[in-house]
């Protein structure tokens, strides 16, 4: 009888059409970058080297950032294709009634994706996808890339929003950076004007999203925990912060975080974990 998670039918519309969303907004927020560079204020005067300079950081981060994506999204977290049967047999193993096997240890059902997801820490809503144990390292990779970018863009604009808030008032100004869309549909800035404070808005706005996750996701990674074991206070797998970083990054830790395509594998499989109890009881 065919196993209820491996049907693919909704999990893949629930992949997809989060991702097309995410797709189109970066694509427009792309398209107004581009329309602001180009067409409006323009970028900042810099010279050769400096733009040298903007141009090696532009394209490093880029790299980085659809470097992480792609392996985030080819990285399958979830039991499909591992062989569980009968390896939970005394070791108190959970079972799960919708997939209909037993499932490791941290292991955690997605309603969304319609299946038991390895080390499961939470369901990104922006990708379509669970975070869990095979691709929970480009999600951290991504966001750090991700708040660079968007950083990068912010500062990339700020003299030519600068400028553009200094030839208005002040009232003038919080509306258009609190309400551009209503601005624009009152004719009461140019589109250029919009797309700028637009973009701006919308890159400030996604590269403190991005960091206060990265932040709270480095405290975790830190500790060995989940998102869930966090909020229950659950410490079973903290090996200390240097074993933590390299049960998640692997041995290359350090580097992975400035490529994506490092060889840094990870030292265990996602169904068997070392305990804290177990650091004691090698240490002892």
């Amino acid at each position: 009888m065919e196993q209820p998670w491996a049907a693919g039918s909704a999990e893949g519309t629930s992949t997809r059409l989060p991702l097309v969303l995410t797709a189109l907004w970066a694509a427009a927020v792309g398209l107004e970058l581009a329309y602001v560079l180009v067409l409006g204020p323009g970028p900042p005067p810099l010279g050769p080297l400096a733009r040298a300079l903007q141009l090696a950081l532009a394209a490093f981060q880029l790299l980085n950032l659809l470097g992480n994506v792609g392996l985030f999204l080819r990285s399958d977290p979830s039991i499909r294709g591992v062989m569980l049967a009968g390896r939970g047999l005394g070791q108190g193993w959970a079972y799960c009634y919708q997939c209909q096997s037993q499932v490791p240890p941290r292991s955690r059902h997605c309603s969304t994706c319609r299946v038991c997801i390895l080390r499961r820490d939470h369901h990104c809503l922006l990708l379509g996808r669970c975070v869990g144990f095979h691709n929970y390292r480009p999600f951290l990779c991504l966001l750090l890339h991700a708040s660079g970018v968007l950083l990068h863009v912010s500062v990339l604009l700020g003299p030519a929003l600068s400028a553009l808030l200094r030839a208005h008032s002040p009232l003038h100004t919080a509306a258009l950076l609190l309400l551009p869309w209503l601005m624009l549909l009152t004719g009461r800035v140019s589109l250029a004007q919009f797309a700028l404070a637009f973009v701006t808005d919308t890159c400030v706005a996604g590269a403190l999203l991005c960091g206060a996750g990265l932040l709270f996701h480095g405290m975790l990674l830190l500790r060995g925990q989940t998102t869930w074991e966090w909020a229950r206070g659950q410490h079973f797998y903290d090996l200390g912060p240097y074993h933590n970083l390299q049960a998640a990054l692997g041995p290359r830790w350090i580097l992975v975080w400035l490529w994506p395509f490092l060889a840094s594998p990870l030292p265990g499989d996602g169904i068997t974990f070392q305990t804290a109890a177990d650091m004691r009881l090698m240490a002892s």
